[in-house]
């Protein structure tokens, strides 16, 4: 038996059974040492590719790709830029988009895959770096990178993206690379785009907030709006040089496009105008900004001769009367918020702010002043339901706008309590009646990946701070050239989007063409955008937003309805 096992296992090993005794064992030797050898071969093979799989895991190793988007820094709005920007290239052959962070690459792939599933083509690819490092950030490519992207990620102010600004431009060859920075502080801003020569396009996220939430505050839709102008989805801005408007007046251009509406004209020195006068001349060079759904259908197509002297309707603005807010939490934001509504409110307006004491010191609260326009009163609270009930009947309000405590707690916790305030709120509303005009409730969150959950609590109008920081960042990554006109729009100075009642430009129950109403708004000095219905924006107040509608569309006005204009608020 021994005889036959022996014969059957030579013959598997190969070394042959018919040999003397002694080649055979001589053979069995040399195979087991071939064997060792390329066992140990092996091994060190598979050691090497474990090491560097584990290098690649931790995201270390250096880009090689070119032509990307590179994004530096790591927060809440990475998630909302990288959704646009995946819309924004679905027409490119390879986007790609490289996130470099002081965060493990582990957990950014998977925050990714949980929080943005659909990417379509677009590739992310991430590397854990410290950014303000010149040595560790070459190993992103900056000087390949068609744009960079840097994010506000902590709350140490401005300083480490001035570090991380510097130490982009001590390891990048290309001065034509656009660089996007969020920024806190005016001053900053205005000096980091100064000591670069415009390389820098500082991108003051907090002021855009602020804005948006002021206006949402102050005319029900136009946080819609401007979230519809803000994505890629839809229609957004677009500059286009169109030849056959040279030598004719803005005026002409305004009804000179059946799908794009036209917001303001580009000088030839690259000076945007949003909404200048309508006798404004038209130049070779000039550019137009316009509203489009995508910039082919800005197509000219011809001049409306019928419209052109078109008349204002005679029916006039009523008189503002005194406006009196409710504002329940209170931070750095809410400063900022109630400073921008200090420009717009009439006359003997009113501002109750009530804030819990454990958050807000009642220092801070006494110290406010926003003008002579408005009286600013304020109480400190415990947080119990029944004082906010007690503050919110004391006055028959015309809007409650509820902010979370940024700087006191996390943004987990700060949504949690606006959300449970927010369903307070209607609950106390729903008791009252609320009266002929409903106290509109306005509300702030922190976090995007809340906004389902306060939809069901029933707000009027909501503003997703990060999603707007985020799409207002992503819409300049792709065209720089949009950076000044978003500035004009949101400067609390100049032209402004407004909301205003349909029955200063038309008769409600009346049918009338969208390029008549476009005319009439051209008389009142304004560029009308859309329009807005009270019926379409009482489940969700952006569903009755309409942007940019063809101009031979015909459009019946209702009580309560809107007409989106940019111009100077009434």
């Amino acid at each position: 038996y021994f005889f036959v096992f022996w014969e059957s296992f030579t013959k598997i090993l190969g070394i042959g059974s018919t040999a003397a005794w002694g080649t055979q064992i001589i053979n069995t030797i040399y195979w087991a040492i071939g064997i060792a050898i390329s066992g140990a071969v092996i091994g060190f093979i598979s050691a090497q590719i474990i090491r560097a799989v584990a290098r690649l895991q931790e995201g270390k190793s250096a880009v090689i790709e070119s032509g990307h988007t590179l994004i530096l820094g790591w927060s809440n709005r990475v998630f909302p830029i990288l959704s646009e920007l995946a819309i924004a290239n679905e027409n490119v052959r390879k986007p790609r988009v490289v996130i470099f962070a002081p965060v493990t690459r582990a957990l950014m792939d998977s925050e990714i895959r949980s929080r943005v599933p659909n990417l379509g083509k677009l590739k992310v690819i991430t590397r854990t770096g410290d950014s303000t490092n010149p040595e560790d950030l070459k190993r992103a490519n900056v000087s390949s990178a068609k744009s960079i992207i840097i994010l506000d990620a902590d709350e140490s102010g401005d300083a480490s993206i001035v570090s991380t600004v510097l130490a982009v431009k001590s390891v990048n060859s290309n001065p034509k690379t656009r660089i996007i920075a969020e920024l806190d502080d005016e001053n900053t801003a205005e000096a980091i785009t100064s000591a670069t020569k415009g390389q820098v396009i500082a991108v003051r996220s907090q002021n855009v907030i602020a804005r948006v939430t002021a206006q949402a505050s102050r005319q029900p839709g136009l946080a819609a709006v401007t979230l519809d102008l803000l994505d890629f989805a839809g229609d957004e801005i677009y500059i286009s040089s169109i030849p056959e408007l040279v030598g004719k007046t803005y005026a002409d251009a305004l009804l000179a496009f059946k799908q794009a509406s036209v917001i303001g004209l580009v000088d030839t020195d690259g000076t945007p105008q949003i909404n200048p006068a309508s006798t404004t001349k038209i130049s070779a060079g000039t550019k137009v900004i316009a509203i489009a759904q995508d910039d082919d259908k800005i197509i000219y197509s011809g001049l409306r001769s019928d419209l052109k002297v078109k008349k204002v309707s005679s029916s006039a603005g009523t008189l503002k009367k005194p406006e009196h807010l409710l504002f329940i939490g209170w931070s750095s934001m809410g400063r900022a918020v109630v400073s921008e509504l200090s420009q717009f409110l009439p006359k003997g307006s009113t501002v109750h702010i009530v804030a819990e004491a454990r958050h807000v010191a009642l220092e801070e609260l006494k110290g406010l002043n926003f003008g002579k326009n408005i009286k600013v009163t304020h109480a400190s609270v415990s947080g119990d339901i029944d004082e906010l009930i007690e503050a919110a009947s004391a006055k028959k309000y015309n809007e409650v706008v509820i902010l979370g405590y940024r700087e006191a707690i996390s943004e987990a916790e700060a949504d949690s309590q606006t959300m449970l305030t927010m369903l307070q709120m209607n609950q106390l509303f729903e008791a009252k009646g609320n009266g002929v005009e409903p106290t509109r409730l306005v509300a702030e969150i922190l976090d995007s990946r809340k906004a389902e959950l306060a939809r069901v609590a029933a707000v009027d109008d909501m503003v997703v701070s990060d999603n707007l920081a985020a799409l207002l960042i992503a819409q300049v990554s792709e065209n720089p050239a949009l950076a000044p006109v978003f500035d004009d729009l949101f400067d609390a100075t100049g032209a402004s989007i407004s909301v205003n009642p349909i029955e200063i430009y038309a008769p409600v129950g009346k049918p009338i063409e969208f390029a008549e109403l476009v005319a009439i708004g051209r008389a009142h000095g304004e560029s009308v955008i859309g329009y807005r219905t009270l019926e379409g924006s009482k489940n969700q107040a952006s569903s009755g937003v309409k942007l940019n509608p063809v101009k031979s569309m015909v459009f019946t006005p209702a009580k309560g309805d809107g007409l989106i204009v940019v111009g100077n608020l009434r």
